[in-house]
């Protein structure tokens, strides 16, 4: 039996009316509404893989139009984007009481695409905040909806009538 594949890239995406990311008492970044990103890198992932995760995030349409429905995107909504690296969306609890991170990057090369990953963002026009990469940081959020959605790239494309 082939062991499966390295997670790829995961996200725990939610709308939120505010956030922001403190450590120790120095407020590293904050928005008011838009989306708060939770980011984690796999061994296996690249600079395109995390530029392309970028694109997808930045167009999930969860934001309300006039009529209500989840039908913009974050830019369409006027809302900013929260970044914060947490390296623990990869971790492995099939095993006793204590989680395994080994399915995470390493902290050089998960560092490096977490900048990728907010350099697309950017590259895409939407203003985004960061926390600091390998730090203990405090994330203070209000969900709005609540909205959240947890994301992997490399996941199968849904067929069109999936719902």
């Amino acid at each position: 039996m082939a062991r499966p594949a390295f997670p790829r890239v995961r996200a725990v995406v939610q709308r939120v009316t505010r956030a922001k990311v403190v450590v120790d008492t120095e407020t590293m970044g904050a928005i008011d509404a838009g989306l708060c990103v939770l980011l984690s890198v796999g061994p296996g992932d690249d600079d395109a893989v995390a530029r392309r995760f970028a694109g997808r995030i930045a167009t999930l349409r969860i934001f309300p139009d006039a009529e209500g429905r989840m039908n913009l995107d974050v830019a369409a909504a006027g809302g900013a984007v929260l970044v914060v690296s947490q390296f623990t969306l990869h971790a492995d609890t099939s095993r006793g009481h204590r989680p395994s991170f080994i399915r995470a990057a390493p902290p050089d090369q998960a560092g490096e695409l977490y900048g990728v990953f907010v350099a697309a963002l950017r590259e895409l026009g939407h203003r985004v905040e960061t926390g600091r990469f390998g730090a203990h940081m405090a994330v203070d959020l209000v969900n709005d909806g609540p909205v959240t959605l947890v994301l992997t790239s490399g996941e199968p494309a849904w067929p069109a009538d999936a719902g």
